[in-house]
C-alpha cells in the first residue's frame, strides 16, 4: 500500500510539473508526458503511450487529462489517476483563476502581447514533435497514408465532425486488421 501511495504522489508531482511549465494545451504536453513516463520515469512504453493518446484523444475530454488518467491508472490504479489527473489540472486552474484577474489590466501592454505571440510559436514547435513522435510510432504503408490523408481532408477541409472521422478511422482499421488476420490464417 505504501508502495502505491508513493508511485501516486510521484505521478502527482510528474503531471503537476507537466502543467506548470506547459503552455498551448494538451497537444503540447504529448511530448512532456512522453519524455516523462517513458524515458525519464519507464513507467511505460513507446507503443503504450502511443495507445493511451490514440484512446485519450478518442475519447470525451482535453487530451492532456485523459492521458494523464489513463497513464495515472496503468501506473498505479484508481488513487493513481486521479493523482496524476489532479497534478496536471491543478497548474492550470491556478493560473487561469490569476491570469482572469490580472489580464484586464495588462492586456493593452506591447509586452504583454508579444510575449503571447512568442508563446503561439513554441506551441506549434510542440505540437509538431509529438505529430513527428506520432508518425514515428504509426505503420507506415500505402494504405496508412491514405488513410490519413482523408482523414486529414475530412478533418480539415468539410463540415464532418471529427469525431466521425475518428471512428471511421477506426472502423477502416479494423477492418484492415481482421482482413490481414484471416489472410495471415490462410
Amino acid at each position: 500500500m505504501k508502495e502505491k501511495m508513493r508511485r501516486a504522489l510521484i505521478l502527482f508531482a510528474t503531471f503537476f510539473k507537466i502543467g506548470a511549465f506547459t503552455f498551448g494545451g494538451g497537444y503540447a504536453m504529448i511530448p512532456l508526458i512522453q519524455k516523462e513516463v517513458v524515458e525519464n520515469k519507464k513507467w511505460i512504453s513507446d507503443s503504450d503511450i502511443l495507445d493511451i493518446i490514440a484512446i485519450a484523444e478518442s475519447t470525451p475530454g482535453p487530451i492532456a487529462i485523459n492521458s494523464a488518467t489513463f497513464v495515472g491508472y496503468k501506473v498505479a490504479g484508481v488513487f493513481g489517476s486521479f493523482c496524476a489527473t489532479l497534478g496536471v489540472v491543478l497548474p492550470s486552474f491556478v493560473v487561469i483563476s490569476i491570469i482572469s484577474v490580472v489580464l484586464r489590466e495588462f492586456s493593452s501592454l506591447a509586452a504583454v502581447q508579444f510575449a503571447f505571440r512568442g508563446i503561439r510559436a513554441g506551441v506549434l514547435a510542440l505540437i509538431l514533435k509529438a505529430l513527428i513522435s506520432m508518425y514515428k510510432q504509426c505503420p507506415k504503408g500505402a494504405v496508412s497514408y491514405v488513410l490519413m490523408a482523408l482523414a486529414f481532408v475530412f478533418a480539415a477541409f468539410t463540415e464532418i465532425n471529427v469525431i466521425f472521422v475518428l471512428i471511421g478511422c477506426a472502423v477502416f482499421g479494423l477492418i484492415t486488421s481482421l482482413t490481414a488476420a484471416r489472410r495471415a490464417e490462410k
